[in-house]
Formats: structure tokens, C-alpha cells, sequence
């Protein structure tokens, strides 16, 4: 039998080398998670179609399609590439029916030193494919990363970078372009206080929660389960709450201790560990 679902998306990175998608919609909705964020690949192994059915069938919302982005690219094709991907990404998000998009925005093209250069491409490509998100009813969601992935992954590391992004390209502020908030990336940041006071409520697409552990082994697969680390979630979840954020948590933790437990152990641990978070939010506005 089914769990009452509980307010709180799951990533499937939380428990990827363990299920594939199916196995995933099945166990979070067996055991009353609320909501899920696939990755693309996970999409297009069964198809967006298939998959957004899949979904569907179990009642299991789609909040974020993780990932577009990737943007700075070597030559003008090769950057024409990376808008036509992010393209088709935005129709795979559409298909599934998830609210968002999640940019990854991408860091240096190989061979390159150029950050202003790589930061600028970002802006002209979410500039060009924000009128096809809005079209599709997706929204654009920047994610900054630490400033451990300026070079690989995001050039973008600065919430405030983000929201200086989206004020430039959307004025109006409506929310087709905003941020996600993620424990992980940003616990760090000396302005993150003054950030999440200027975001809106509109621009504040999601809050992921996990943590950094004190003796971190690996930078991108030893993320902590909440209460493991040193993030002060509880203040973290205060202030993304006085921004104005009425969605779900989402539980996101690339982890190599993790993905060797028992799939059903880490999602009840997930539901688990995030009570004080869901208590602090209040939710009021679940899917």
C-alpha cells in the first residue's frame, strides 16, 4: 500500500545508480514522496512522451527537468548546438509537464581562459531561448554552482549573479527566468542573506536541501544527508521561506556513500531528515 504523500520532491540524482526512472516513480510514490525531478537522460531512455505518461499514471508531479545549460561554447556553431539542445530540452520539459527547466549554465570551453566571455555567452543564450520556455509554459531556472565547478560546469557561482541575470533579461520580474536555491552551492556566501532578500517570490523556482559534510572526500559525489554536515539548514530555510517560497523542498545529493544503500532506505531517510525543513517552510502551496 502506498504512503500518504508527503510535501517534498526527490532529485532522482538521490538515488540514480540504484533505480532507473520506473523504479524510481514507483518507490517515491510507494513511499509517499511528493513530487520528483528527473534528468534528461532519464527522459529520453523512455521517450518524453512515455515518460511524461509514466508520471502521470502515478500522480507523481514533475517539478524541475534537470539539466539545460551548458552554454559557453568554442565557435559560434558549436554554440548554435547548445541552443538547439536546450531547445529540445525545454519540449522534453513541456512533454513530462515540469514546471521548470534547470540550467547548469555551463563553465569554460575547453582551451579557453575568457571568463567575461563565457559569462556573456550565458546571457545571449538565455536571452534567445527565453521566448520559446515561455511558449512552451516552462520556466528557465538558473541554478550557481560553488566556485569549485567555475571552469567545468558553471560559470555562474553567485546567487546574486544569478538574479543579476534575470533582472537584465526579465525586468518584469514575472518569473519565467529565476533561481534555485541549493544548500550545497550557496551555504557559503557571505551576501546570501542580502541575495535571498532581493529575490521575489516569483523568481524563487526551487530550494534543494542536503549538506556539507565537515571531512568532504569527493566535491561532487560526497554530499551529505541533511543533519550530517556543518549548513545551517534551519536558518537557510527561514530566510528562503521570508523570500517568499511556497513550493516543495527537493532533496538532491550526488553520493557515492549513498548510492550503495538500499534505495527504499534513502528515500525514507530523505523524508526522514527533512521534517525541520518542511515544518520551517510551512508549505502552502505543495505542487
Amino acid at each position: 500500500m502506498n504512503q500518504a504523500r508527503v510535501d517534498l520532491c526527490l532529485n532522482t540524482a538521490t538515488t540514480r545508480r540504484q533505480w532507473d526512472l520506473a523504479q524510481a516513480v514507483d518507490g517515491y510514490s510507494r513511499l509517499g514522496v511528493g513530487a520528483i525531478s528527473p534528468w534528461r537522460h532519464e527522459i529520453q531512455a523512455y521517450g518524453p512522451a512515455k515518460a511524461g505518461r509514466l508520471l502521470r499514471d502515478a500522480g507523481l508531479p514533475a517539478l524541475g527537468l534537470c539539466r539545460g545549460g551548458g552554454f559557453p561554447a568554442q565557435d559560434g556553431e558549436a554554440f548554435r548546438r547548445h541552443i538547439d539542445d536546450n531547445r529540445l530540452a525545454i519540449e522534453e520539459a513541456h512533454a513530462i509537464g515540469a514546471k521548470s527547466l534547470v540550467l547548469v549554465c555551463g563553465g569554460l570551453p575547453e582551451g579557453s581562459s575568457d571568463l567575461p566571455s563565457a559569462r556573456q555567452q550565458v546571457i545571449d543564450a538565455i536571452a534567445e531561448i527565453l521566448p520559446d520556455a515561455k511558449q512552451a509554459g516552462v520556466k528557465l531556472s538558473i541554478e550557481p554552482l560553488h566556485p569549485m565547478y567555475t571552469a567545468d560546469r558553471s560559470c555562474i557561482s553567485l546567487l546574486s549573479q544569478a538574479l543579476d541575470i534575470c533582472e537584465r533579461l526579465e525586468p518584469s520580474k514575472e518569473g519565467w527566468l529565476g533561481v534555485v536555491v541549493d544548500a550545497y552551492h550557496v551555504w557559503w556566501d557571505p551576501n546570501l542573506e542580502d541575495s535571498l532578500e532581493r529575490v521575489t517570490s516569483q523568481q524563487l523556482h526551487g530550494f534543494h536541501i542536503n549538506d556539507w559534510l565537515y571531512t568532504t572526500q569527493d566535491l561532487l559525489e560526497d554530499r551529505g544527508m541533511m543533519g550530517d554536515g556543518i549548513i545551517d539548514l534551519p536558518w537557510l530555510a527561514d530566510r528562503v521561506k521570508a523570500s517568499g517560497f511556497g513550493g516543495l523542498p527537493e532533496v538532491e545529493i550526488f553520493s557515492r556513500y549513498w548510492w550503495g544503500q538500499d534505495p527504499e532506505y534513502v528515500v525514507q531517510t530523505c523524508l526522514k531528515r527533512s521534517v525541520f525543513v518542511r515544518e520551517r517552510l510551512s508549505i502552502t502551496d505543495p505542487v
